[in-house]
């Protein structure tokens, strides 16, 4: 019966939440650690997100450091920085000797340096407070702030009879051992070792007749998200960290890599939603206000524009009313066509997928935006067939929106390129950006070529 337990998806129930403030209030602890042990550490931490902060304190406070120590790092981001403000150093310090050192530092780096220098302290083992102070000298999007010092590494000129004693006393440090790193003398990577030939390898055998030369590796000071690219592209579940002399210091693990991935992509929609800061939907009025504001007056500007453009044009739209009528439909295709090209291109761009010379991106565009725009321009001639409109105007209308197309669909391809070249974010262009620059050129050109066609 406990086996089919264990395999029940948990579930926060208004029910579950009750039961833990009633024993929080109650003071009942045993009732309390008994059903939270049940549970899994973020299961605890997503019921902790749920109390208000008295109550989350409560329980940190009351369950061991060992089990707290990772409810801390699953909790959100905001109730875990008023937890750690209503805990003292000493119990902070507690948490931290509990975990890895690159979560640690990541704790610690949430911290004022007052605060931090009060908690590091408090730390009784040397070693981990010194890893700690080293990964918290690092910025936080490279490799030095993303790895942690915990990992298995043996000397070349070990045999594998001392190789496997030593490994497993190193192994009680690592949470899990991805990999087995091989270094020279001096602590430089040279290689990493196969659990496998280690195993049936001769027990006299040295290490340096078994590794594998063949490794990959990044600078401490490489950027984030090749790091992610990296390990993406050659299915890596860890990777060692070395400084620009070879030294092995370190190694990032996939589950690190994943925060950075769903950062990246939290960040890049939002930017593509026209929202120009880090937010979360519980954060202030005035945090939202800020990062979706200035993308809105854009997008009035840009509405301003289109108006002023459009009365530019009176005389024709009172002579040929129809074509006021189609002004929101150009908009709109100007819109989602520009959309499109640029999500295609920064989702390349991401993924290191852009490459081939400007001219055949150019030609590849055209010829596309040619075909997208034929089918849909044949398409609104039957509508004005449908409703009886002259032939005339329908074939201006349909001209002129074919015209658009193909202007938007670049527009929307190389706004993007020339971002990332000035190392600008070209998730922004996927957004407001496209679209309110979309509609006014798209306007623009769809009275142009129309009164032309027409005959204005």
């Amino acid at each position: 019966m406990q086996e089919e337990n264990d395999n029940i998806q948990f579930e926060l129930t208004d029910e579950l939440l009750n039961m833990v403030r009633h024993l929080v209030e109650t003071r009942d602890n045993k009732a309390l650690k008994g059903h939270l042990n049940y549970f899994h550490y973020a299961d605890i931490a997503e019921i902790l997100d749920e109390l208000n902060l008295e109550e989350a304190v409560y329980v940190i406070k009351l369950l061991d450091s060992e089990t707290t120590a990772d409810i801390l790092m699953e909790l959100d981001e905001d109730n875990r920085e008023k937890v750690l403000a209503n805990l003292s150093a000493k119990e902070i310090a507690e948490e931290v000797e509990e975990l890895d050192t690159d979560d640690a530092a990541d704790i610690l780096a949430e911290l004022s340096d007052e605060r931090q220098a009060q908690v590091i302290a408090q730390i009784e083992n040397a070693e981990h407070r010194d890893e700690i102070t080293e990964l918290l000298a690092y910025e936080e999007n490279v490799a030095g702030g993303l790895m942690a010092k915990e990992l298995v590494k043996v000397y070349e000129t070990w045999t594998v009879a001392g190789c496997l004693r030593r490994i497993r006393g190193q192994a009680k440090e690592v949470t899990r051992v991805h990999s087995i790193y091989v270094v020279d003398k001096q602590n430089k990577l040279i290689g990493r070792l196969s659990l496998k030939d280690l195993i049936v390898a001769k027990s006299d055998q040295k290490i340096s007749d078994i590794y594998i030369s063949n490794v990959d590796w990044v600078n401490v000071h490489e950027n984030a998200e090749e790091i992610a690219r990296v390990m993406a592209k050659y299915d890596l579940e860890a990777i060692p960290v070395v400084d620009d002399d070879q030294t092995l210091l370190g190694r990032i693990t996939i589950d690190d890599i994943v925060d950075v991935i769903r950062e990246e992509a939290d960040k890049d929609y939002q930017l593509a939603a026209g929202i120009s800061q880090d937010v979360e939907a519980d954060d202030s009025i005035r945090q939202l206000t800020r990062a979706r504001l200035p993308w809105l007056v854009l997008g009035l500007f840009g509405g301003l524009g289109s108006v002023f453009i459009m009365k530019g044009y009176e005389e024709i739209m009172s002579t040929v009313p129809s074509l006021f009528f189609y002004t929101p439909l150009i908009a709109a295709m100007a819109g989602n066509v520009g959309v499109q090209s640029s999500a295609i291109i920064v989702q390349g761009l991401a993924n290191d997928n852009v490459r081939g010379s400007i001219l055949s991106r150019l030609f590849k565009e055209v010829t596309l935006s040619l075909i997208n725009g034929f089918a849909l321009a044949i398409l609104v001639v039957l509508f004005g067939f449908l409703i009886n409109q002259n032939t005339t105007e329908s074939l201006a209308i349909a001209i002129s929106m074919m015209s658009v197309i193909v202007v938007a669909a670049l527009v929307g391809t190389f706004v993007p390129i020339i971002l990332d070249k000035r190392g600008i974010d070209p998730a922004i262009a996927t957004g407001p950006f496209i679209t309110t620059s979309n509609d006014i050129l798209g306007i623009y050109l769809f009275f142009v070529l129309s009164g032309v066609i027409i005959g204005f």
